[in-house]
This record gives structure tokens, sequence and C-alpha cells, in this order.
């Protein structure tokens, strides 16, 4: 994983609907931001707090989004190489169908991380705290979770390569066996037990609630 590459002096610059920036430092004020289907490159999108943020079909390349507090982020249909995303705090981030390609996601909280049939490859997510990731259909390739919690992970019809989840804790998974070939610790494992058995066909008891032999 790598840093965005970013030049040392960012000119201002003010995202807008099918824009086309490169080496703008971006402020983002407390109004609702509309940069769908922009080009952003070698770029910094700066703290702020907008009621909403759109980049639905934006494609990103080498850009760092710092410290936002946002309601919801539009990001669906969008390309995404080589990003981070640090800082602050999200309602809802959805990015259905999206392309990540080295993206990183560091120190957010998330109520609501939206990822249905998208394409995630190459991506880190470390100390994050996320209500709801759903997922279902979405493709996970080299994905890694370090420090971070989720409350409920929908991977309903998920697919994955080198799917690294020993640095989560999640409470529940909504299909457990859309995680397989995953890379888990003894501990997860023992903590899912129940869904795991569930997942094989298995009748789970308590041994205390378990009939006596008739005489």
């Amino acid at each position: 994983m790598s840093e965005p590459d970013l030049p040392r002096h960012l000119e201002p610059g003010v995202l807008t609907r099918h824009g086309d920036l490169v080496e703008t430092s971006i402020a983002l004020g407390s109004e609702a931001v509309d940069g769908a289907h922009a080009r952003l490159s070698e770029s910094a999108v700066e703290a702020g707090s907008p009621d909403r943020l759109d980049l639905t079909g934006a494609v990103l390349a080498d850009v760092a989004i710092r410290d936002l507090a946002t309601a919801e982020f539009r990001s669906g249909d969008g390309s995404w190489r080589t990003v981070t995303l640090s800082g602050g705090r999200i309602g809802t981030l959805d990015a259905q169908r999206a392309r990540w390609d080295g993206v990183i996601l560091r120190g957010i909280r998330i109520d609501y991380l939206s990822v249905p049939a998208a394409t995630l490859r190459d991506v880190l997510i470390v100390d994050c705290r996320i209500g709801t990731l759903d997922a279902p259909g979405a493709m996970l390739e080299r994905v890694r979770f370090v420090d971070t919690t989720v409350d409920e992970f929908d991977s309903r019809a998920l697919s994955s390569t080198d799917l690294d989840l020993r640095g989560l804790e999640a409470l529940a998974f909504t299909d457990i066996r859309a995680l397989t070939g995953a890379t888990a610790s003894r501990r997860q494992i023992e903590a899912h037990a129940p869904a795991f058995a569930a997942a094989l066909g298995w009748d789970v008891r308590d041994e205390a609630s378990a009939e006596e032999p008739s005489r």
C-alpha cells in the first residue's frame, strides 16, 4: 500500500460536476458539494462538513481526502486509484458498483458503508469503526482489516481472494459461507463458532438442556 503521490504545492480549486482538477487543494464548506463525474488527480480534499458530498461516477487518482464530516458521501460507479480517506465521520458512504485500487480507509467512523457489486483490490481498512458493512455481490481482492470493528457485515454472494479478516472485530456476518478462503484468527473462529455450525447444518444445543435418557 502506498500513499497518494502529491506535489509539494497545490493550487486552490473548486470541485464541480464534470470538473477536471489536477494538483489542487479543495476546501469543503458546509453546503452540499456536487462533484459527480469529475476527474481529480494529485490533489487533496481538505477538512470540511458538507451536508452531502457527491462524487458519483468520479475518477480519482492520487487523492487524499482528510477529516471529512458528512451525513452522505456518494461515490457509486466511481473509480479510485491510490486514494486515502482518513479521519472524520461519515453517515453513509455509498460506493455501490465502484472500483477501488490501492485505497486506504484510516481512522474513520462510518455508520453505513455500502459496497454492493463493487470491486475492491489492494484495500486497507485500519482503525475504523463501521456500523454496517453492506457488501452483497462485491469482489474483494487483497483486502485487509487492522484494528477495525464492524457491527454487521452483509457478506451475501461476496467473492474474495486473499481476504484478511484477522484485524476485524465483527459482531455478525450475514452469510459466513461467503467467506470461504478468507484468513481469520483462531479467536475469531471460536467467537463465530455457532454461525459456522449453522452453515454446516448442525443443530447446536446447550449440554444442560439435553433431555435425560429414558429408563
